[in-house]
């Protein structure tokens, strides 16, 4: 994942917050980061950490939208996070820098070296995330639960690189299952099917792929 602040000395970057009105947040585990936060106009670099975006229907219903984690940014610009039911929740102690997004259209910047690369670094970064996003729509298109699930495999063992054929999963099966848009129990009893079919083995959060 591209930096926001790569290629910006520590200086310029000390005064870019400084204009850009940069404040950092540091968060525990289970925090929901967007109850005492302005949803109007901000974006969000998380410094280190992992968070999830969820959205909560009239019933109650969970959906996990987007996982981030560290270099990744969030906010008004990337995200529903106006919508009420958006909650925004570490899953680990995580620091979060929030920015005021029409202070980055402040004239203090526009002529300045490390405005120019600092813009450039969003528009990496926010094209990395959207590449992302593009991925998971493909793997929700899947017409079956089967499906969807090798296809998130392959992606992960893709996404690794390590071409072991053996992955570990990110996310709990609960959070694949909302991730991936299928039913907790279908999604059990295909990956039941997966493993006494030769497709994969399971060992708890570890996957070992034979296709």
């Amino acid at each position: 994942m591209s930096n926001l602040f790569e290629n910006i000395s520590e200086n310029n970057m000390l005064k870019l917050k400084k204009i850009l009105r940069a404040s950092s947040q540091r968060y525990k585990k289970n925090i929901n980061v967007l109850s005492n936060v302005n949803r109007d106009d901000f974006i969000a670099l998380i410094d280190y950490g992992n968070i999830e975006l969820i959205y909560t229907d009239y019933e109650g219903n969970k959906t996990v939208i987007e996982e981030l984690e560290t270099g990744e940014v969030f906010g008004t610009l990337t995200s529903s996070i106006k919508n009420e039911g958006i909650t925004c929740i570490t899953k680990e102690d995580t620091q979060i820098t929030f920015i005021e997004y029409n202070q980055i259209t402040n004239d203090e910047i526009f002529k300045t070296d490390y405005y120019i690369i600092f813009i450039k670094n969003l528009i990496k970064v926010l094209t990395e995330q959207l590449n992302t996003r593009n991925i998971r729509i493909e793997l929700l298109t899947k017409r079956t639960t089967r499906d969807k699930l090798l296809a998130y495999f392959k992606y992960i063992d893709r996404k690794t690189g390590n071409g072991s054929k053996t992955i570990r999963l990110p996310l709990t099966y609960t959070e694949l299952a909302s991730y991936l848009s299928i039913d907790r129990c279908a999604m059990t009893r295909e990956l039941k099917n997966l493993k006494d079919e030769g497709f994969i083995e399971v060992i708890g959060k570890r996957i070992i792929l034979h296709y």
